[in-house]
């Protein structure tokens, strides 16, 4: 009995320690694309090494459309986004009144894939991509022959981010020519590793998603080579391709969206600049393109000077310049 009278104050000083310790250890919340997830990981991992475990940073995936609706409300600090900020976004987030700064972090190349086994198709249009993806087409372009003569009566089967999705917008801004504007009857995952299990195993598969997730699973998929016009060649996306502009309509900049009040506290301060810093290095381990030097200057300018609001005014641009994002004026 006295035994444990004598152990308690030294449980009780232990609970004390450990709740003092755990009270110490900041939070940063992030959340959003899962495009850009690879990259924001990284960073969190060797930030939190880098200090000591002072700071846990959290990254979820919700889909950039999932990330911006917990961002408007306040709830993360740190938003990531494949596809800039759309005007009901920024309307949630001006009625909450949750101001951000965008930052483009890297380019990410679009890669369209089919399965290994598909003999067919050494390049496809962007023309015969919009008829395959069109809303005109759901029910009915069923078989790769209805897309082009040329092509095998083999069932067409599709697989793309689901309407969360950052690169969702994207691609259908950049191939149909107006965001969210799809057939529906697609196999849909905010999960690229579901997209990839799917065209891995159908002979008749078609998907999109980043380059990255192409470059991890190319033994399993093909990419297939994009014509943007009449008359131009087609382009295989590459890290060469995607920074020197040639791999188009798809090529895009991908981003981080900072809550303003959040940067006011030391730690995401730190983290924002650590990303800035050594972010550039880890984009390449993880398979992204880094942006030009200049951008990542400009970048640091803007936190510097809390620079708010995003460069498109809620319209999605193909083919943007971000030294020429970074230096726009901010709409919210």
């Amino acid at each position: 009995m006295n035994r444990k009278k004598k152990m308690l104050p030294a449980l009780l000083g232990l609970l004390l320690v450990a709740t003092m310790a755990q009270a110490q250890t900041k939070i940063i919340k992030i959340d959003g694309s899962s495009t850009v997830y690879p990259i924001t990981e990284a960073v969190a991992e060797e930030f939190q090494i880098a200090n000591k475990g002072k700071t846990n940073v959290t990254v979820g995936i919700s889909g950039t459309g999932g990330g911006f609706k917990k961002f408007c409300r306040g709830e993360t600090d740190i938003s990531n986004a494949s596809r800039p900020i759309v005007k009901k976004e920024m309307d949630a987030c001006r009625e909450a009144g949750v101001r951000y700064i965008e930052l483009p972090i890297a380019f990410e190349g679009l890669t369209v894939v089919i399965n290994p086994k598909n003999d067919w198709i050494k390049s496809m249009t962007v023309d015969e991509l919009k008829k395959m993806w069109e809303p005109a087409a759901q029910q009915k372009i069923t078989t790769w022959n209805q897309v082009n003569p040329a092509w095998p009566k083999v069932p067409l089967k599709l697989y793309a981010p689901g309407a969360d999705s950052g690169t969702f917008d994207y691609f259908t801004e950049a191939i149909v020519g107006k965001a969210k504007s799809s057939r529906g009857d697609f196999t849909a995952s905010e999960d690229d590793n579901v997209l990839v299990q799917g065209v891995s195993r159908d002979k008749g598969g078609l998907g999109y998603f980043g380059f990255s997730y192409y470059a991890e699973n190319s033994k399993k998929l093909k990419a297939v080579p994009i014509i943007e016009k009449a008359g131009t060649p087609a382009v295989t996306p590459s890290f060469e391709t995607v920074m020197n502009g040639t791999y188009q309509p798809l090529a895009r900049p991908i981003f981080i969206y900072i809550n303003v009040a959040s940067l006011d506290k030391p730690e995401v301060k730190a983290f924002v600049d650590y990303y800035l810093d050594k972010g550039p290095a880890l984009i390449k381990q993880v398979k992204f393109v880094p942006l030009p030097e200049k951008a990542y200057t400009l970048a640091k300018a803007n936190v510097a000077k809390k620079k708010v609001g995003t460069a498109f005014g809620g319209v999605a641009e193909v083919g943007v310049s971000v030294e020429d994002l970074l230096q726009r004026e901010g709409k919210e």
